[in-house]
């Protein structure tokens, strides 16, 4: 049996005030995960950009068809 059925499989048993509070707890939940990914996404892109801080003023190398060691078909 799945987690989310065992979940419905409880709540049916509660009293609707019961099941009102407990939907407002997994809404609780849901918002919380969600500021925690937002927030970690955040902190990836700022790694991301301290890291590459400088780098576009850099040469790149120019390469051509002559660099590749294997080509595919």
């Amino acid at each position: 049996m799945l987690v989310s059925e065992k979940i419905q499989k409880y709540a049916e048993k509660l009293p609707e005030r019961l099941q009102i509070e407990a939907l407002d707890f997994i809404e609780y939940l849901l918002n919380k995960w969600k500021q925690e990914k937002d927030e970690d996404a955040e902190w990836t892109n700022l790694s991301l950009q301290m890291m590459m801080r400088g780098m576009e003023d850099e040469p790149t190398p120019e390469y051509t068809r002559s660099d590749l060691k294997e080509a595919f078909r």
